[in-house]
């Protein structure tokens, strides 16, 4: 069974929603605003790509990270590995940046198992906070790689479900904290 790893950038009151500065959110940027740049907090990405077999995004995060992620020259990993894409509208992918268009949860089941896709490695989800919600509500994620910011956003997307689930019990794996207050919190999900 293939490990799948939601990893995300986090405020402290758990809005994931632009946090590069994407158009349309009040806050968009808030990682860059205000926070010194630490390159030792983000070696966690560094990790990622080294160590990921795929990449499942959300309809939303592929049409954003699509036309961008191609031309950056630190995501040389993400961008030579198999991506995949949940989306029940979508109906081609984006010929620069090639994935498999995933209709539905028993597909990424079916991904998750290792009957789709030639690839070794764990499965990361990056952004597409829809995906996420669903992903938890049906028992799909194993870890969780999260860059917790020192803000608090307030209104925004947040990252966890609000459906009503029973109690899901984390262990920490690993945990450091940062000199511009960021802190990197690994967990597995038991």
């Amino acid at each position: 069974m293939r490990e799948l790893i939601v990893t995300e950038m986090v405020s402290l009151d758990g809005v994931m929603e632009a946090p590069g500065g994407e158009a349309g959110y009040r806050n968009a940027g808030w990682t860059f605003n205000e926070i010194e740049f630490d390159p030792a907090a983000y070696e966690l990405k560094d990790t990622e790509q080294e160590g990921a077999g795929a990449l499942l995004l959300g309809r939303t995060s592929y049409q954003a990270f699509a036309p961008v992620w191609p031309q950056m020259e630190d995501f040389a990993r993400y961008n030579a590995m198999p991506r995949f894409v949940v989306s029940t509208t979508l109906d081609t992918d984006d010929e620069h940046w090639p994935a498999t268009i995933l209709r539905n949860l028993e597909e990424v089941r079916a991904l998750k198992a290792g009957d789709l896709g030639d690839f070794d490695g764990p499965i990361l989800v990056h952004g597409s906070g829809t995906l996420v919600k669903s992903l938890q509500e049906e028992g799909l994620i194993d870890k969780l790689h999260l860059l917790v910011f020192p803000v608090l956003l307030g209104q925004g997307k947040r990252l966890f479900s609000e459906a009503e689930l029973s109690a899901e019990h984390l262990t920490l794996e690993q945990h450091e904290s940062y000199s511009n207050g960021i802190q990197k919190m690994v967990f597995r999900i038991k």
